[in-house]
């Protein structure tokens, strides 16, 4: 029984290393008063650009590097069309995550000839599940992330931009540097947990993403905007799905037991959005441009 209970403990921490990258970088760019609706687009850039650079250099961590890189530069588009140019927030995040999609099946197609997975890759090599470097680094990104938030002057800087812009131009600081730093820190952190995914997969395949971005936001929400608060949400939808992996066959429909931390997630979802109180001018351009 106790081996059996470490199994499946250490399949919720696996489970759940792209949720609380995701969910506590989309803290750091809501924190700021940028929606980042784009976790989706950013798990999947993330987890392209990890195995772009693994089978093009044989090294895991320079499909580490790759997949930071596309994450900070799609984080970018994202940041310059909804602080620079203003636009819908919400519109941006969901026209990015169309345009991943596409670019990574697009990719696919061109570097392997088919649109719908990878040649496989050796992932990141270690000797014990627990040693995995990314998994490491999500559980010290926690820790780091709430320190920073609120412990540190630009924590409080970034936090004071999701809920006073204009206090914060006013001290003579500037929103648009702070709002952009936020959301590309959440784009880094995302392609972290995208690099993980496809490690683990030792594969791309075409949207693998598969609403990790989306469930990471509402951990967020039901974490209250807070790295830990996040990071134990995320724990609680990873659970769930362990569950439904490990639900006896043949009880109900396969579909019906898939769908299960979706339903989860909505459930839980609907029962802490009253009760949470996200930054005042979270989603509301600041005029400056």
């Amino acid at each position: 029984m106790e081996s059996l209970a470490a199994v499946f403990i250490l399949q919720v921490l696996r489970i759940s290393v792209p949720y609380l990258f995701a969910s506590v970088g989309a803290v750091f760019s809501e924190r700021g008063g940028v929606i980042n609706l784009a976790l989706e687009g950013l798990i999947l850039a993330g987890a392209f650009g990890a195995m772009l650079g693994q089978h093009l250099t044989g090294s895991a961590w320079a499909g580490v590097a790759l997949a930071l890189a596309l994450g900070v530069s799609v984080s970018l588009l994202h940041a310059f069309v909804t602080v620079t140019l203003r636009a819908d927030q919400i519109v941006s995040g969901i026209a990015i995550n169309i345009l991943v999609m596409g670019a990574t099946r697009f990719g696919l197609g061109l570097l392997f000839g088919s649109a719908m997975n990878s040649a496989r890759i050796a992932g990141m090599e270690v000797s014990m599940p627990l040693f995995d470097p990314l998994l490491i680094i999500a559980v010290l990104s926690v820790a780091l992330a709430q320190f920073v938030l609120f412990r540190t002057p630009y924590g409080l800087r970034l936090r004071a931009a999701g809920e006073s812009a204009e206090a914060v131009e006013t001290a003579g600081l500037s929103v648009r540097r702070l709002r952009y730093s936020g959301v590309l820190i959440s784009g880094a952190l995302a392609a972290l947990g995208g690099a993980f995914l496809v490690f683990q997969q030792h594969s791309f395949t075409d949207n693998m993403s598969a609403g990790r971005g989306y469930i990471a936001l509402a951990a967020m929400i039901i974490g209250k905007w807070s790295p830990v608060g996040a990071a134990l949400a995320s724990l609680l939808f990873a659970a769930t799905e362990a569950m439904s992996i490990w639900f006896p066959s043949g009880w109900l429909p396969s579909q019906l037991v898939q769908s299960l931390p979706y339903v989860i997630t909505l459930l839980v979802l609907a029962g802490f959005v009253g009760k949470s109180t996200p930054p005042k001018e979270v989603g509301i351009p600041y005029g400056d441009g």
